[in-house]
């Protein structure tokens, strides 16, 4: 590394960070309090290459495939709702499914991407969850997402996150994940858990991927 200075952590903002390797002239990092691995900053997309990709992705709504792939999470997070909760799809993509699968369940949800949906009327506070599928490993600056995300929550609220957990350190290199130019921080379930106790909210892990946090 040519004795650089390493980067703080994004997502628990600890200084505990080593360089965890190189791998296609791309640097990464692992913090040793929290253990996500993210992407050297320098080499992030621009906002335009990154909408880019997006558009390249394939997410139809109406695929049954990719229906029981987010189902992963609206099952599990749609047991822990009142009647006609109030939710956002936040980071929905041009294709929101997941909406789609919850309106289907009775529920109310609303919608805001940055690139696609960008209305910031959705964006006010009394919610009583907010979805993020697909959406946390795309995240410059994840200690003030998560915060931003747990502030729209109503007391009781649900933080419902899924993303492909980290997978071994050896197979990191080839990780499918990884290779997605788009994603810069990868997480583990103890990463999400301490996330959630340094922000006084419960969390539950209840399948593979999937993480639901309540604000008290």
């Amino acid at each position: 590394m040519s004795g650089r200075e390493a980067p703080a952590c994004p997502v628990c903002r600890g200084l505990d960070v080593r360089h965890f390797g190189r791998i296609e002239e791309k640097s990464y990092w692992r913090c040793e309090a929290c253990l996500a691995t993210f992407l050297d900053p320098v080499a992030r997309l621009s906002a335009e290459a990154e909408k880019q990709v997006y558009l390249e992705h394939e997410n139809d709504p109406h695929d049954p495939g990719y229906r029981r792939f987010l189902s992963k999470l609206a099952d599990p997070l749609c047991t822990r709702l009142p009647e006609a909760a109030e939710i956002l799809d936040y980071g929905c993509g041009p294709g929101p499914a997941l909406a789609d699968l919850l309106r289907e369940a009775g529920h109310l949800v609303r919608l805001y991407d940055p690139f696609f949906h960008a209305d910031e009327s959705s964006l006010e506070p009394g919610y009583d969850a907010v979805t993020c599928t697909e959406v946390v490993e795309h995240f410059h600056d994840p200690a003030r997402e998560f915060a931003y995300l747990g502030g729209l929550l109503r007391p009781g609220g649900w933080l419902a996150i899924m993303t492909c957990f980290q997978t071994e350190d050896a197979r990191f290199a080839n990780w499918h994940y990884r290779r997605d130019p788009t994603h810069v921080v990868f997480y583990r379930e103890e990463t999400l858990k301490l996330l959630a106790e340094r922000h006084g909210w419960c969390c539950e892990i209840p399948g593979k991927d999937v993480a639901l946090m309540q604000v008290p």
